[in-house]
């Protein structure tokens, strides 16, 4: 319950900066965040795969 509480206060936090940051700061960090992400994602599918395929 203290983790739900702590998330939804950070959101709250990340959401009144991305107010008053320009448009452009904004779209250039949500690209990170997608690409860090979609990395992330190809990552773990890449790990499953050769760990699925071992056993």
């Amino acid at each position: 319950m203290l983790f739900l509480v702590a998330a939804l206060m950070l959101l709250g936090v990340v959401l009144g900066t991305v107010a008053h940051a320009p448009l452009d700061v904004t779209a250039g960090l949500a690209a990170v965040i997608a690409v860090w992400l979609a990395v992330f994602a190809l990552r773990e599918r890449l790990a499953r795969r050769r760990h699925t395929s071992a056993n």
